[in-house]
């Protein structure tokens, strides 16, 4: 059992029905702030979860489900369309902010039952009031935007706390992840969000996220393995930094080996996860600056260097594509960029036999990896 501690958590605590909001329960500071805690959540007990693995069809919806999302830092999620399209509920809820915010312009906030609250900002027109009783995909808002640019600013909240938007659904196809999440109260006041229990049967990826241990070597009871790149769908990939150039090559540089690359765009650009893993490096590491390192299900691991701001945590379960970090100049670097490495066992590898840098792609083709001594051959 991969979570004996959270299921024993479980068992020990009783469950926790999260307060549900009346049309006359919200007090005049809950319908004024967005991030505030939610009265009675954690009363009870210091975590509950939702099972998000059997919903019911229409019970849940993407905020524009033909908008194309992005996460941004601070766990924001732009949700960029057309003028004129409706912004939907993403669940069942009661409307508890619905006004015009100093910085997010016209936003709705909306309090579910399950304990989530859901943000919905830069509106061009808000379509509920406070106290209104909305269903999962009904339209609250008419996407609006800033300087020419339509888009839904979107967020999900628990207690007061914006958490990552990553660990619900897809960011690519929108999709709601079908998995048990655990939200347990820290000491800090922050929120840690923990996947319980994945669906083996709809959700294979999420459970083998959910289940790998990163300490286990891939070549700990084989001596070679096979990564089907070929196979990826393209959610389960991404380019650690889109729109870059390279700027310096994996191999010799200046007499030196250099066993990375280095990928260039602007100060503080958005640096993504490869693939599904662990992080198990968040921390300033000697000329790498801040750095982060992820140990990904597929048994590669991958290093981004030199950021300016790490965004994840040492054991957060993260996806591919989410983002992780900001670009920077910490450590032993000249001007701000990527360094990023691609290590098997241990053993660097040339990242350019997984990506290429000029179209930004995941190479398609399976590859194997055999150790032999102290060196892991690629074929």
């Amino acid at each position: 059992m991969r979570y004996p501690g959270l299921l024993l958590l479980l068992l020990v605590l009783p469950p926790v029905t999260p307060a549900t909001a009346d049309d006359h329960l919200f007090t005049q500071l809950e319908q004024q702030q967005i991030s505030i805690a939610t009265p009675g959540l954690f009363d009870r007990s210091l975590a509950f979860t939702i099972d998000f693995s059997h919903l019911k069809e229409g019970s849940y919806s993407f905020p524009l489900p033909i908008g194309k999302a992005r996460q941004l830092k601070d766990n924001y999620v732009e949700i960029s369309t057309k003028k004129g399209d409706a912004v939907k509920a993403m669940f069942d809820g009661v409307v508890r902010v619905a006004k015009k915010h100093s910085t997010q312009g016209n936003v709705i906030v909306v309090r579910h039952a399950n304990g989530l609250e859901t943000v919905y900002a830069h509106n061009a027109q808000n379509l509920v009031e406070v106290g209104s009783r909305v269903k999962s995909g009904q339209t609250i808002a008419i996407v609006g935007g800033e300087a020419g640019h339509t888009f839904c600013l979107f967020s999900v909240m628990v207690n007061g706390n914006r958490i990552n938007p990553a660990t619900l659904f897809s960011l690519s196809n929108h999709r709601l992840y079908r998995q048990t999440l655990m939200f347990r109260k820290k000491e800090s006041g922050n929120v840690e969000v923990t996947v319980v229990r994945g669906d083996k049967e709809s959700s294979p990826r999420e459970s083998m996220l959910a289940d790998f241990d990163p300490r286990v070597s891939p070549f700990a009871h084989q001596s070679s393995f096979t990564i089907k790149f070929d196979e990826l769908s393209d959610d389960e990939w991404a380019y650690p930094l889109p729109n870059a150039k390279v700027i310096s090559h994996y191999g010799r540089r200046g007499g030196r080996s250099h066993t990375g690359v280095d990928l260039k765009t602007r100060a503080n650009d958005n640096i993504y996860a490869v693939f599904d893993g662990v992080v198990t490096m968040s921390q300033h590491y000697s000329g790498y600056g801040k750095c982060i390192k992820i140990k990904h299900v597929n048994g590669l691991e991958t290093l981004y260097s030199h950021n300016s701001k790490n965004l994840v945590n040492v054991g957060d379960r993260v996806r591919a594509g989410q983002l992780i970090a900001l670009t920077g100049r910490t450590g032993r670097a000249t001007t701000e960029h990527l360094h990023f490495e691609c290590r098997v066992g241990g053993v660097i590898i040339d990242p350019a036999k997984f990506f290429d840098h000029q179209r930004h792609e995941l190479r398609k083709k399976p590859l194997t990896f055999t150790k032999q001594g102290g060196r892991v051959v690629v074929r």
